[in-house]
Formats: structure tokens, sequence, C-alpha cells
């Protein structure tokens, strides 16, 4: 890999969809398209956006194989309205896919990512070939239709923060908040160049969408 996740340009690509998606694509060891070169794409979590995701994450998994990352419509840098449904966010999650030219993928979702994702493999089978779901549960779980209020009260507020982050994504232990105050660093190392922040309208639909 040329370089890492912390320099990669944004990107943009337009989908039959209408939307304009703003993404970034590590490359890889090749197109994505030949035996055994099936591109990895993330769906991101609630809220986050091309920034969100460690670039020491990205790197890692980007050492053997071609890593996308993209927001979805309405979503930081991509054109459009965010979806108040998981359905129509798979939807237009497909549609981009597509405008890459990926005829198969892998997919991994984190947080709401992981709903989206498992509502692709659902529509559309073929085109996914493995399904990594983290932070993630089934429509209609225990405790989905709400979150907990120390949860929402940290990443559902108007203006988020990295000590919101560092609450909600790491364990209260002195190991984790050394890990997560290591990950925001890196998260925020990038100073030019970064994604749009994501807009109150989509924190409504995102979390309408979670508790349907």
């Amino acid at each position: 890999m040329a370089e890492g996740y912390s320099e990669l340009a944004n990107e943009h690509i337009s989908a039959a969809n209408g939307i304009d998606y703003a993404y970034r694509d590590t490359g890889g060891a090749g197109d994505g398209q030949s035996e055994g070169e099936v591109p990895l794409v993330l769906l991101q979590h609630f809220r986050g956006n091309l920034d969100n995701w460690d670039p020491a994450l990205i790197d890692a998994l980007a050492s053997t194989r071609r890593v996308v990352t993209f927001d979805n419509a309405g979503v930081g840098g991509s054109t459009g309205t965010t979806p108040d449904t998981i359905e129509q966010m798979a939807r237009d999650a497909i549609a981009f896919v597509v405008a890459m030219g990926f005829s198969q993928v892998d997919l991994l979702g984190f947080s709401i990512g992981s709903f989206v994702a498992q509502q692709v493999a659902l529509v559309r089978p073929a085109i996914v070939r493995r399904l990594v779901l983290a932070s993630s549960a089934p429509k209609g779980a225990v405790g989905m239709h709400g979150w907990a209020p120390e949860v929402i009260g940290a990443i559902g507020t108007l203006n988020t923060s990295p000590d919101a982050y560092l609450g909600v994504f790491f364990a209260p232990s002195g190991a984790s908040r050394r890990a997560g105050t290591e990950a925001l660093r890196r998260i925020y190392a990038r100073t030019e160049d970064r994604d749009q922040a994501t807009t109150w309208a989509t924190r409504e639909a995102q979390y309408d969408a979670v508790c349907a």
C-alpha cells in the first residue's frame, strides 16, 4: 500500500440513484475484481463519517487487500438525504457498490453499519461474499427501541466530542481508556481534506432507523 488511510484523498462517485458518494479507496493489490481480490467495504457507525475510522484498523486490513470506506446517502460528504430506515440505507449502499463496479464484496458493518450490512445480505445476497458484523443486533432486539440514557446523552447531543466518543466506545478500565485515547489521537491526526461532519438531520434519521 503506497500510503496510509490518513493520507488518502477523498474521492467521489455518482451512482444510478442520483447520489454522489464520498469515499476513500486504499487500492490494495489489485482492482478488486479478479479471483481472490474481492474488496472489503466498510459501513460506519451512528453519526460517523470517513474520518471516524481508526487509521490503524484500516491500515492493518489494507495490508493484504483492497479496503473501501464511504459515506452513505446524506452522510458527511455524500449528497442526498439520510433515510430513516435501514432498508433504504441498504439500497443506497448497494447503489454505491454497483457504482464502484464491484460484482461481489466482503462487508464489515460497525454498529448501525452492521444493521445495514445485514439488510444488504438479505436483499442482494449474491453481492456479499462474506459478512462481518461488529457491535450488532437483529431487528426488533430487546433494548433497541431507544438507547440507554448515558449513550444517547453522549453521542445524541447536537455537538459530539472526543470525550463523549471515549465514554461510549471504550470501557472505564485504565487499559481501555489508554487504548481509546490513542485511537482518538490517530482519528484526529488528519488536519487537511477532512470529511464533512454529519448533520443533525442525519442524527435524527439514523436514530429513527435504529429505533425501528
